[in-house]
């Protein structure tokens, strides 16, 4: 495993080393880089005037990448009351977090009301009267469905709103006493394509003019998520993404409207990598198979859904087609086919690269499997 894979930072893929040879931790195991973090950071929200970048603690609540977080100054974005307690336990503010899930549960909304928070999405008139009685006066922002096409993960049909209806909810917020504050839109998690943005502006500005006119004046505008990261794949880097979308902004909004951005796998996905095992292989009519000690159930949930991981083995035999399957004795555990990889032996390290979004707060124990630890290096 000496040679660098091509998009992982050579520093990273150094420590990555380092810190297998000299540790006596047990596979699996999630390594994340707190310098990739940090430069990740700095970067997200740099090209967009007026912005406020708000950490989705979904893509990994590990504690400890929170409070890494936390002393870096980042805002955050949650959606239940277990993150809203690991955010408390840590000190954070109830003006660094906002809530953009459009339903949420009571038990969740009792205590983010009794914390402080003062920032909920909905997008339903359900969701208007359950603020209205339990957050009388909060600031309120509405959910806009727009286009997720060329995304890995889409969005857009559990939640949204279209145009005329997020003019209707915003009146109705008002008259319940709420103070509607903005508009928010999710292009889709991975997005690979740049043009959903300058679309769902587009829709934002539409509904921010009905606002006026309705008498109503909003403050902010919500961009959501959706920087895509390298998987086995290039994509379009975070500035020239956040470019487009300034210029978008600045075309349609006042020079005053406040930006709210909330990444999620584009502050860690690229600077963890998953250390795992090889526990067994096999051959079933024409398919080679291998098995590791992660799997679907325990870390990989994303594969289900069309994410690709790059794999990484210490084997210099010829690359042969692999199904790479996890641990358990469910057929499900299937996490990749065709992977092309240098067959390796039973108990080699086969590591798994852009594994620190949507890996670890997915996992369960499923099968008896343990959730793998994260470790910051």
């Amino acid at each position: 495993m000496n040679a660098t894979p091509d998009f992982i930072d050579k520093t990273t893929w150094n420590k990555v080393l380092n810190y297998i040879a000299a540790s006596d931790e047990a596979p699996p195991y999630l390594l994340v880089d707190k310098d990739v973090v940090r430069k990740k950071v700095t970067t997200i929200g740099k090209n967009i005037r007026n912005s406020r970048v708000l950490y989705a603690v979904k893509a990994n609540p590990d504690i400890q990448i929170l409070q890494f977080l936390n002393s870096l100054g980042l805002g955050f974005e949650i959606a239940s009351e277990g993150e809203l307690q690991i955010l408390a336990s840590i000190g954070v503010g109830p003006e660094r977090i906002i809530t953009s899930n459009p339903i949420k549960t009571l038990k969740f909304l009792h205590q983010a009301v009794a914390y402080g928070i003062n920032y909920f999405a909905y997008d339903s008139i359900a969701e208007v009267d359950k603020l209205a009685k339990y957050a009388p006066g909060c600031n309120v922002y509405v959910r806009l469905s727009v286009p997720n096409e060329g995304s890995e993960w889409p969005l857009s049909k559990k939640f949204g709103v279209e145009v005329d209806e997020a003019g209707e909810l915003l009146l109705y917020a008002k008259e319940k006493g709420l103070n509607p504050a903005g508009i928010t839109f999710h292009v889709g998690s991975q997005c690979n394509n740049v043009y959903n943005w300058n679309t769902a502006v587009e829709k934002a500005k539409e509904l921010w003019e009905i606002s006026e006119q309705n008498g109503i004046r909003l403050t902010m505008l919500d961009i959501g998520g959706g920087y895509p990261i390298h998987y086995t794949k290039n994509v379009v880097d975070v500035e020239t993404i956040e470019k487009k979308i300034d210029k978008a902004i600045a075309k349609r909004f006042p020079k005053e409207v406040e930006i709210f951005i909330e990444p999620g796998r584009a502050v860690v996905g690229d600077a963890g990598v998953f250390v795992s095992t090889v526990i067994g292989k096999a051959r079933r009519g024409d398919e080679r198979w291998l098995y590791i000690d992660v799997g679907v159930f325990n870390g990989l949930m994303e594969s289900i859904g069309g994410i690709k991981y790059e794999y990484v083995v210490g084997s210099r035999n010829e690359p042969e087609k692999w199904t790479i399957a996890g641990p358990s004795c469910d057929s499900f555990d299937v996490i990749d086919r065709d992977v092309e990889l240098p067959e390796p032996e039973v108990g080699n390290r086969i590591l798994i690269l852009s594994s620190g979004a949507y890996t670890i707060s997915y996992a369960s124990e499923f099968n008896g499997f343990s959730i793998p630890k994260t470790i910051l290096i």
